[in-house]
C-alpha cells in the first residue's frame, strides 16, 4: 500500500514538473543577481569564454579569467575592465545627481587572470589554490575550455585524442573537485558545463572530440544528480548544448547547402545570451536552437539506420570532413613552412 501511495505521489510530481516547465515557456523566471560573486571561466582568453566573461561582467560579477594563451586572456581582462569602467563613471553621475557620496560597491571590481592547462591535473589543483587565496571562493564555475584536433580516428595521433579527452573532459573534474568542497559546505554556488550538441548526438570524422563531450554531458549529469541526492538544492548546475557555433573552432563544417540557410552556424554572441538566461534563471539545461531537443529526442526514440537516413539527407553524416580537411592542409602548410 505504501509503495501504490507513493507511486501516485511521484505521478503527481512528474506531471506538475511538466505545468512548471510549460508556465517558463508563457512567464519568463525572473534572473538571479551574481552581483559581487566571484566567476571563474576557463577557456576565457577568446570564443564563448571570452564572451561570458563580458556578460558577467555587465552583471558585476567578480571575474576570474583562466587560460592557456597569456596574451588572449589580458585581452580579454582588458575588456573586463572597460566594462567596470563605464558601469563605476554612470554609477558616480548617477550619485552625484541624486546628492549622494557613498561609492557603489560594484565601483570595486576587480578581474584576475591566471595562465593554467586546464589538460594538466596539477596545474589546476595549484592555479585553483592561488585563486582561493589571493581572489576567495568561487560561486559561479564555468567550465568553457575545449579543443578539437581535426583528424580522422587512424590519422589521429595518440597524444592529440588524450589531449582532447584533458581538456574537454577530464579538467571539469579537476576544476568541480577543487571548487566544489567550499559549495557543499555553504550550500551555495552554480556549475556550468559548456559541452556541445555533439555530445548528444554524433557525427563521422570527429570521434575525439564527441566522446570527450559524451563525457562532459555525462560527468555533468551524475554530478547533478548527486547534489540532489545530497539535498544541496543551493547549489545550481547548468548544462549548455549547442549546435555548431561561428567561432572558427570547426571552420569549414557544412551540412546540405539547401537545408543550410535554415540551420546556419549559430552567432557567439545569440549562444552566449541564451546560455546566460539559462544560467541566470537556474535553468538545468539549454540547447540552441531548441530544434536540438527534437535532434536528440528522434536520435533517441529512432532505429539507428533511420538516423543514417536522417544524417544523410541533412548532410550531418559527412559534414565534417570538409572542416578536416582544411585543418589537414593548414598542417601540411606549417610543416612546410618550417622546413619539416
Amino acid at each position: 500500500m505504501n509503495i501504490l501511495l507513493e507511486f501516485f505521489v511521484v505521478t503527481f510530481r512528474v506531471l506538475w514538473a511538466f505545468v512548471l516547465a510549460a508556465a517558463k515557456w508563457l512567464v519568463r523566471p525572473k534572473e538571479k543577481s551574481v552581483a559581487g560573486q566571484v566567476c571563474l571561466i576557463t577557456g576565457a582568453g577568446s570564443g564563448l569564454g571570452r564572451l561570458f566573461a563580458l556578460e558577467f561582467a555587465r552583471r558585476r560579477a567578480l571575474l576570474v579569467l583562466w587560460d592557456i594563451n597569456t596574451q588572449s586572456n589580458e585581452e580579454t581582462a582588458g575588456m573586463v575592465r572597460h566594462i567596470y569602467r563605464e558601469m563605476a563613471e554612470e554609477a558616480a553621475a548617477a550619485a552625484a545627481g541624486d546628492g549622494e557620496k557613498d561609492v557603489l560597491p560594484h565601483c570595486n571590481l576587480q578581474v584576475y587572470t591566471y595562465t593554467c592547462d586546464v589538460g594538466k591535473r596539477e596545474n589546476v589543483y595549484l592555479t585553483a589554490e592561488r585563486v582561493r587565496k589571493e581572489v576567495g571562493e568561487v560561486s559561479v564555475l564555468v567550465n568553457n575550455a575545449g579543443v578539437v584536433s581535426g583528424h580522422h580516428l587512424l590519422e589521429c595521433p595518440d597524444e592529440l585524442i588524450e589531449r582532447t579527452m584533458m581538456v574537454n573532459c577530464h579538467a571539469h573534474f579537476w576544476t568541480t573537485k577543487a571548487f566544489l568542497p567550499k559549495m557543499l559546505e555553504m550550500n551555495h554556488g552554480h556549475i556550468v558545463t559548456v559541452a556541445s550538441s555533439l555530445g548528444l548526438f554524433s557525427t563521422a570524422g570527429v570521434e575525439d572530440y564527441c566522446a570527450s563531450k559524451f563525457g562532459a554531458v555525462g560527468f555533468h549529469e551524475s554530478l547533478s544528480h548527486e547534489l540532489k541526492a545530497a539535498e544541496k538544492d543551493g547549489i545550481k548546475t547548468t548544462l549548455v548544448c549547442p549546435y555548431l557555433v561561428d567561432t572558427g573552432m570547426f571552420r569549414g563544417c557544412r551540412i546540405r547547402k539547401e537545408i543550410e540557410p535554415f540551420l546556419p552556424p549559430l552567432k557567439p554572441e545569440y549562444c552566449v545570451k541564451q546560455a546566460m538566461r539559462a544560467i541566470l534563471t537556474d535553468q538545468p539545461m539549454i540547447c540552441t536552437p531548441r530544434l536540438m531537443y527534437m535532434v536528440t529526442f528522434m536520435k533517441s526514440i529512432l532505429p539507428f539506420e533511420a538516423v543514417v537516413c536522417m544524417y544523410r539527407f541533412l548532410g550531418a553524416d559527412k559534414c565534417m570532413y570538409p572542416f578536416i580537411a582544411q585543418r589537414k592542409q593548414a598542417t601540411n602548410n606549417n610543416e612546410a613552412k618550417n622546413g619539416i
